[in-house]
């Protein structure tokens, strides 16, 4: 496998400026929309409690399965095929793609959302032995379905080359869902205070908002849609030279699209899933109640999970923006371009999940405490354990991404299936056999995502080779986000000994923390003067450099 890297010091061969620029409108975006997630969760723990909260992630982990297995990879697919075509100039092909995708997210996405509504009982009682999750779960059904449509509309406008449509959609998404969540879990708790489970009306007042944040994003995407084909006619109607495809042939090239896509995200999704399942089972036959089990699981996904999530939302927009950008390079058969952009979009990523992963480990307690009012021990230690967590998801994210954009989507399938065992077995154990409960459930979304790292990295080596490098990719900013991670714990441990408030000492040492990690990472040459140019800001970045004099 030859060590065959764009250089640190090599000149720039490609557009991953561009690249790292519309995934990071993405990346905004997420991070946008998991802080307001994080905003809305505060006051719905508060009014649901842990044992709501509960029922609520298990429906939602649920949902999230039939969305994966129905249309949850309709963007990524309808993206790659539009750029492919748009980079070939067949446009009458884009639109016999989009009609098609259309046609077939309307048939999915409506299949599953009947299965989940008529399922729901069966599914939350005898498989994850959480009744009181099956209300919120048909509320949330039919989001499936508005899903499906809105997945076809933003993965056109990402083939376009354009994300704005998709980040202002996710961002108008969630604050819809955020205010109606907030509001009718408020409402449902006080509507249904006299019924026998009062909690599980209040998470499905929770799991209305998604239903109706999701129909608010796909009536702004309709809207920018209409607007798209008036003002672009010729686009819309212009004829090609070329033969164009036949029907079958579109939704073969979709169906075979699209398959392996949603197989990956499957199995990848999948573990979430299988923890809430063996834990609910498991946990039944040692004596815990259902109430007590969903507290823990409340924790483990309504707080754990919520918060190491935000920054992996990163590693999902440079992902999605990865893939027709990689998908127009090799169909122009520029394989230096391919490398360079998987070069930058991981190595820029890194230098973000990496010293995410020490602050949430090193701040693990003043942060739940912030955040969530929650100050037990169970709480920050899932986090201190499970942080690096962080960075195995964002690099197995990224470089998923990379392995559906060069064609071999089907070992991104079988890594998340060898991973997927072994997390199973492994989890199994920990509940089981060595009584860790929800640690184990931690320990495993670690080692799952770190399985999958190591098989993808493999393989991409191997298909076009390419090896990362690795020392100011990972050892450069690790070390500065050592150094960063001692200066946060060492400052807030002062400022809380001093004032004895919490939120003062985060809202000192973290942004100090950044500070210092920035200044390390230009220290050290994690980040060159070459590579600060391609990354977002970079010119103002590099120019800021240059005035204090941090470059060599």
């Amino acid at each position: 496998m030859a060590n065959t890297p764009a250089s640190p010091g090599e000149p720039k061969k490609s557009n991953a400026g561009d690249l790292l620029v519309q995934g990071s409108i993405l990346a905004i975006a997420g991070i946008l929309v998991r802080f307001i997630g994080l905003l809305y969760k505060v006051p719905m723990i508060r009014i649901l409690g842990q044992e709501g909260m509960g029922y609520y992630n298990t429906a939602y982990e649920i949902y999230n399965i039939g969305l994966i297995l129905s249309s949850y990879s309709l963007p990524l697919a309808m993206s790659k095929l539009i750029a492919a075509r748009r980079v070939r100039k067949r446009y009458q092909d884009i639109q016999r793609v989009y009609a098609s995708g259309m046609m077939f997210s309307a048939a999915a996405g409506g299949l599953m959302t009947l299965i989940l509504l008529f399922g729901a009982d069966y599914i939350t009682t005898v498989i994850f032995k959480s009744p009181s999750s099956a209300l919120p779960l048909k509320v949330m059904a039919p989001t499936i379905f508005v899903f499906s449509i809105m997945g076809v509309i933003r993965g056109y406008f990402q083939g376009q080359g354009n994300m704005i449509p998709t980040s202002v959609s996710q961002i108008i998404e969630q604050i819809v869902h955020a205010a109606v969540s907030i509001g009718a879990s408020y409402g449902f708790m006080i509507w249904f205070a006299t019924r026998p489970n009062v909690k599980s009306y209040g998470a499905a007042g929770g799991t209305l908002g998604t239903l109706c944040g999701a129909i608010a994003a796909l009536m702004y995407l309709a809207f920018l849609m209409l607007l798209y084909r008036k003002a672009n006619p010729k686009m819309v109607r212009r004829k090609q030279q070329l033969p164009k495809e036949t029907w079958a042939q579109v939704y073969v090239t979709l169906l075979f699209t699209l398959t392996p896509i949603i197989l990956s995200q499957f199995v990848y999704q999948l573990s979430g899933s299988v923890d809430n399942s063996m834990f609910g089972q498991i946990m039944d036959k040692k004596g815990l109640v259902e109430s007590q089990r969903a507290a823990l699981l409340g924790i483990y996904g309504g707080e754990y999970r919520l918060l190491t999530n935000v920054p992996v939302a990163i590693a999902s927009s440079l992902g999605a923006s990865m893939i027709p950008s990689i998908v127009q390079s090799r169909t122009r058969h520029n394989r230096q371009e391919v490398r360079h952009k998987i070069y930058m979009t991981i190595k820029f990523n890194m230098l973000i999940a990496i010293p995410c992963a020490v602050g949430m480990g090193v701040l693990a307690g003043p942060v739940m405490q912030l955040i969530f009012h929650d100050s037990s021990q169970l709480s920050a230690n899932l986090m201190r354990i499970g942080s690096f967590a962080v960075v195995f998801f964002s690099l197995s994210t990224v470089t998923n991404a990379v392995l559906q954009g060069i064609d071999r989507m089907s070992q991104s399938v079988t890594h998340s299936a060898i991973s997927l065992i072994l997390h199973t077995a492994l989890v199994y154990v920990m509940l089981e056999h060595l009584d860790w409960g929800v640690y184990g459930l931690v320990i495993g979304n670690v080692t799952f995502a770190l399985v999958v790292c190591i098989l993808n990295w493999i393989s991409i080596g191997r298909a076009l080779r390419y090896r990362q490098e690795i020392k100011t990719t990972f050892l450069l900013p690790l070390l500065s986000a050592a150094f960063m991670g001692a200066a946060a714990f060492g400052s807030y441990n002062i400022i809380y000994s001093v004032t004895q408030i919490n939120a003062l000492g985060v809202a000192i040492s973290v942004p100090l923390a950044m500070v210092i990690y920035g200044l390390l990472i230009i220290l050290f040459g994690a980040v060159t003067e070459e590579e600060l140019p391609e990354m977002p800001f970079g010119m103002r970045l590099l120019s800021l450099c240059e005035r204090l004099r941090l470059l060599p």
